[in-house]
Order: C-alpha cells, then structure tokens, then sequence
C-alpha cells in the first residue's frame, strides 16, 4: 500500500513545511492554502506509517474536500480506520470506492486485510486473488505471504503451502514465507516434503541460513538428528550470530542423548540472544539425566526465575526430588506442573509414577489413565499401566483393556506387543507367536521392544529368530 523507510529516502525535501502548515492548520493557527494531490498524500502517508491515525483521518478528510474525486483519500482514510479498529465503517468506505467501478490494486488489498481482521477470510482470499491480478510480478511474493496466512487461518494448508511456493520462485529472499512453509508442513505433519522443499530451495539458493535452518527443524521433526545437526551446521557457517539455530541443536543432541554437547549449545544461545527461560529449563533436563542433580535443580530454579509459570521447570524439580528419592516432597512440584499445564498427558504419567511409587495406587491409576485420555500414543504410558494392572487384576482382565484400547483411547505402537505378552504369559504361546509375526512384519524395530517389556523372551528361540531374519 505504501512503504515505510525512513522519512529522508520516503518523502520530498517539502514534507516537514507541509506537516507544519497542516498542523497550524488544524489548530486553527493558519491557513492550508493550496497544495498538489501528491503532497497531501504524502502527509497522510507520514501519519500512517508513525501511527498517528487521528491525524492521518483529518488529512484524508481534508484531501477529499479538496480533491473529491480522487478515490486514493478515501482509500486512506480507510486505512487510517481500519488500524484504529473502526472495520466496519472502514469497509463501508471502500464498498462506496468499489461501486464507482473503481478497481485498484491498493483497494483490493486493503479490502482483503479488513476481511482478514473481521475473520471473513474466504473474503480476504477473494480479494488477495484479484489483488493478484491486478499486481506488478514485483510486488506479488508479499500479497501471496498474506494470502498464504489467509489460508492457514481456515486450516487450507495445501493451498497456502501452494501460494507459498510461489512467493519464493518470485523472491527466494522472502524469509517470511520460508518460515510459513515450516509452520504448514508443522501443522500437517508431512515432515518429508518439508525436507525435500528445504533441499530444493537450498540447490538453488545455498547460503540460505534460514533454509538450512528450517531443514534442520524438519530432520529433527523426523527424530533424523544427525541430520538435524548436519544441517544446523551450514546454518552456523553461514551465520554464526543466529541465536535460534544453537537452541534447536542443543534439542537435536538432547535427541541423541549427547548431554554435554546439548548444554554448550544452549550456553551458546543464552551467550547471544540473553537468559531464556526454556534454555535453563533444558539445561536442567540435560543435568538431571548426567544425574547431577543439584545442578539440575539450580537450572529449573533459574528458570522459574526467569518464568515462574513454567510447567516444564515445575515438572523438571518435581522429576529431581523423585530421583533424590523424596518421592512425597516431589508430588506437590508436579501437581503445580498439572496446574499450569492441564492438558499434557506427560506430566499426568509421571504423577502415575510417583503415586505408584508411594503404593498410592487409586490415584495412580486416575492419572494413568488421565494421561492415556489426552495422548493414547504413549507407549511408555501404556505398557506401565499394564504392569502396574498385572498385579491387581488378572491377565485376562489385562488382555480385555489391551485389546479394547485403541476403540477406547486410540492407537499406541505399543498395544499388539502387550497383547503378545500377556497372551504368552496366560500360557498362549504359539499364539502369542503368530500375534508377533504380525508385529514383527508391520515394523521390525518397534516389534523389538517385546524384549523391554518382557526380558524372559530373550530366552525364547521363536521370538529371537524373528526379530533377526
């Protein structure tokens, strides 16, 4: 619509003497007299981009005394409405500039984001569409962002991951688009386009470090982490003062339980963008499972410091003071955790946990199953609760809650090797074989962890042979 450099590149060498004329003006200190369309828009264009939209309404109103059938005053003063959050009357303007069979690229856009802000945003796309056509190739990489963002809004995620394909074929600079194509492919879950569109853009456009980057974050989404770090390692080389790129390598360590080299990596990020509550946080996690634990319990400390509502540190000190082996001083730590964040399944497991731990075993079985309520894919989860059922209840009872899980609750990577176990324990052992046949073709290495649930398999030849054919 307009740009927004600094004054000395924006405006002419006049604009200083036309703002004071039109504030004398205002206050009823002097004259206006006569200035050129140009001019005036160019006072209303200063209001706008310095946030005085008061102002920017009485220049708009004054150009169209003066200037009426100029639609570009109209348009402004729509813009100056429209950020002063009067929407409604703002597109009542521009319908009366769209009836005089006025089709301008600005009143298009214009229109669009007073749809966008109104959440009509199948009318935003309408207008960013025509917007489109009406644009310069020049200018399009920026209307096809906010179209894209359009689209996220209505959970269209293929069609802005279209448009944003398109924004950087036309701008492969437009980082802001790079990142919502990360946040698309987040949101669908599709982490293996992801990586190819990064791999793509990168062919072509190698000192990138934002794609890199982003192909980094899609590695690690795909628990790739070496990957992840390759990748993160361009980014560095490219840029080293980029604070983001060490907190997510610092994550993609923790993935491969490189503690130390996690800690350095979060220290590096703190070292260029100041103390993060989440870093600490993390530096906490990676000292509690070196088992230093008084080191850990000062990081989750700082972090509360820092963010004294964080669910993770709160969790991370209740963890720590389980591990010391306080289990009743640790539970309080972890309620307050469930407080804070009242729909994550994992804080509930570990409240089982410590419940279960101090032979509470009602409470832990409501927080048990609170947790598989909320993420029915844990298998962590899932298989402690089969264990801690196996000794109150018996194995076909057991068998009856694992086979009728995922009606239930859902899928879990976990369920079929339960059923195999419970049924070979129940005495079912060729049956518990053909089950893990079945385990055993549908994925090789998940069915392996048949030996962690029930170790004694490792003596059984059957099993054995099948996981290593």
């Amino acid at each position: 619509m307009f740009d927004s450099d600094d004054d000395d590149d924006y405006f002419d060498s006049n604009l200083n003497e036309d703002l004071e004329r039109f504030e004398g003006f205002l206050s009823g200190k002097g004259d206006m007299g006569f200035l050129d369309s140009d001019r005036v828009e160019m006072i209303i264009d200063h209001y706008l981009v310095n946030g005085q939209y008061n102002k920017a309404v009485q220049a708009a109103e004054y150009a169209n005394y003066q200037f009426p059938y100029n639609t570009t005053f109209q348009i402004r003063k729509a813009q100056a409405m429209s950020a002063m959050g009067q929407l409604k009357e703002a597109l009542n303007i521009l319908n009366t500039v769209e009836k005089m069979d006025v089709d301008s690229l600005e009143l298009n856009l214009t229109k669009a984001s007073i749809f966008g802000q109104l959440r009509d945003h199948k009318s935003a796309i309408r207008y960013f569409n025509h917007a489109l056509s009406l644009s310069d190739p020049e200018d399009r990489d920026e209307i096809y962002l906010d179209l894209a963002l359009e689209y996220q809004q209505i959970k269209d995620f293929g069609n802005a991951l279209k448009v944003l394909q398109e924004a950087i074929k036309l701008n492969p600079s437009n980082e802001g688009a790079i990142y919502e194509i990360a946040f698309c492919y987040d949101q669908i879950g599709d982490y293996d386009k992801a990586i190819k569109c990064y791999s793509d853009f990168i062919d072509e456009n190698p000192y990138s470090f934002t794609a890199w980057y982003n192909l980094g974050n899609a590695y690690s989404k795909n628990e790739n982490y070496e990957k992840a770090l390759w990748a993160y390692d361009f980014c560095v080389v490219i840029n080293e003062e980029f604070g983001p790129v060490y907190f997510n390598m610092g994550n993609a360590y923790m993935g491969q339980d490189d503690f130390k080299k996690a800690i350095e990596a979060f220290e590096k990020c703190q070292e260029l963008d100041g103390d993060d509550a989440m870093a600490q946080c993390y530096i906490g996690e990676c000292h509690e499972q070196l088992n230093n634990l008084d080191l850990a319990a000062g990081y989750y400390n700082r972090s509360l410091e820092l963010a004294p509502l964080l669910p993770d540190a709160w969790l991370g000190l209740g963890i720590v003071e389980d591990l010391k082996g306080n289990t009743r001083e640790a539970i309080p730590l972890i309620l307050k955790a469930c407080d804070l964040d009242p729909e994550n399944a994992g804080i509930y497991h570990v409240l089982a946990g410590a419940y279960e731990k101090l032979l509470d075993i009602d409470k832990a079985y409501d927080c048990y199953m609170k947790s598989m309520t909320l993420d029915a894919s844990d298998p962590e989860c899932l298989e402690g609760f089969v264990e801690m059922q196996q000794g109150r209840i018996s194995l076909i009872e057991n068998l009856k809650f694992v086979t009728s899980y995922e009606e239930n609750f859902g899928k879990n990577p976990s369920r079929q090797l339960l059923e195999v176990n419970l049924n070979y324990l129940m005495g079912e052992k060729l049956f518990a074989i053909e089950l893990f046949k079945t385990c055993v073709q549908e994925d090789l290495e998940n069915a392996k962890q048949i030996f962690e649930i029930n170790p004694e398999l490792l003596n059984e030849q059957e099993f054995v042979l099948l996981t290593s054919e």
